[in-house]
């Protein structure tokens, strides 16, 4: 009887490995699951202008809907946009690929809470220490203004973005709407 294709799940040595590694996809299948369609964000019939009476409002609400809604794309185009940045910077690239595989072990991929000195640490803190970290530690790598100007344009382009695109065909559930009010740092209006 062949077994091909199957994951073994008897305890051998490499159980254990198999085990996490199966857990690592999980994880990662998980969370690119809240990435949204790329057709669905550029859709072209639902970019406009804010409504003229209220415009400033209008633009807020759309931003922050749009950031819930859409947050692992714009996660992803802010990521690539400071990726090509440090292109030209080997030493930052390097720095920021180190970072990168930092984030993944005690951010993404982890599936039980960090815990330092018997302590378990929040995930808003951990969040925060690994982003001033990475920041950090690139800007220690002279390529300060490289960084900085590709910050500003990602955060530009997922501004401009939030506000153009209508948020009429967008339906996202309670949690995410919480989420976005993280990002923003507003409390979400939803009845």
């Amino acid at each position: 009887m062949t077994t091909y294709g199957t994951i073994p799940t008897s305890s051998s040595p490499g159980g254990a490995d198999l085990d996490y590694v199966s857990r690592v996809k999980q994880n990662l299948k998980s969370g690119l699951g809240t990435r949204r369609p790329w057709r669905e964000m550029f859709n072209f019939r639902s970019i406009a202008l804010p409504s003229p009476p209220s415009r400033l409002h209008d633009a807020m609400g759309r931003i922050r809907m749009n950031l819930g809604y859409f947050r692992m794309n714009y996660a992803i185009i802010v990521l690539l946009i400071v990726f090509l940045s440090l292109l030209w910077h080997p030493i930052s690239l390097i720095v920021f690929i180190v970072m990168l595989a930092v984030w993944l072990f005690l951010y993404f991929l982890r599936d039980e809470p960090l815990v330092i000195f018997n302590r378990r640490i929040d995930d808003r803190v951990v969040l925060i220490v690994l982003s001033v970290l990475t920041l950090v530690f690139l800007l220690l790598t002279k390529a300060t203004l490289n960084i900085i100007v590709s910050l500003l344009i990602g955060v530009l382009v997922v501004l401009v973005h939030g506000v153009f695109r209508k948020t009429d065909d967008l339906f996202t559930d309670e949690e995410a709407d919480g989420k976005a009010a993280l990002f923003t740092g507003v409390a979400s209006s939803s009845s």
